[in-house]
């Protein structure tokens, strides 16, 4: 059963030695996610459970690591409980172990990677699935918002991205599962949202659970919607 679900955005940037220079910029971002982070493990889950995106769907039980090095950073991470180095985690969920390794935690960690085209309802049949792994189990969801926010965005400005992210900002703050399970593909792709298969992964895990929420963290300081939220 899902007792708790912590979501964080992923950008590499979130590494303050990918940053560098520009790394205070990112200083309550970090903040943000460090409160999340604390709060999952603060529900006592005996499972965490990484969701994030990758470019084929991938699931890492016995171990993982992943690395910064295409960022020209010599650092690397690992799940916290995989005793061998596993396979290479998305990038996505190397942001999540990063934030694990932060977090001083050795819980059993698996990560599960989810294509940005899944369908919908297969993500939520996963998400259910997951919550099912254990009699407590704690999600890091790891998914960005609108890349369209601002002309200097990646995916330049789109007037609907504004609005969009916030209705998404309401529906994470208020552990709306539903609102999540009905996030629309098209229009996710169209503005360039990399987190609506994990949110949806998240939406499946938490039907029936009760879980109430808390948003932590919106804005978009880079013309990306990046979101922290709590659900417990």
């Amino acid at each position: 059963m899902l007792v708790a679900a912590a979501v964080c955005p992923c950008p590499p940037l979130l590494v303050p030695e990918v940053a560098s220079g520009a790394a205070a910029e990112l200083d309550e971002l970090r903040a943000a996610c460090a409160e999340a982070v604390d709060e999952l493990l603060a529900a006592e889950p005996e499972l965490l459970v990484l969701v994030g995106d990758g470019p084929q769907a991938e699931v890492w039980t016995e171990g993982g690591s992943g690395s910064f090095h295409r960022f020209g950073v010599e650092l690397a991470v690992r799940l916290p409980s995989g005793g061998a180095a596993g396979a290479e985690l998305s990038p996505a969920l190397s942001v999540g172990a990063w934030l694990l390794e932060r977090s001083g935690t050795g819980l059993p960690t698996h990560g599960c990677a989810v294509p940005a085209d899944t369908p919908v309802d297969r993500l939520l049949g996963l998400g259910e699935g997951l919550a099912a792994l254990a009699d407590r189990v704690g999600l890091l969801v790891l998914g960005d918002g609108s890349a369209c926010r601002t002309v200097k965005a990646p995916g330049y400005l789109d007037e609907r991205a504004e609005p969009f992210d916030a209705e998404l900002a309401r529906a994470l703050g208020a552990a709306d599962a539903e609102a999540l399970a009905a996030l629309d593909v098209e229009l996710c792709r169209q503005l360039q949202v990399e987190g609506r298969a994990p949110w949806q992964v998240l939406a499946g895990a938490a039907r029936g659970a009760g879980l109430g929420g808390k948003l932590r963290y919106a804005d978009a300081p880079y013309g990306v919607g990046y979101f922290v939220a709590s659900w417990r």
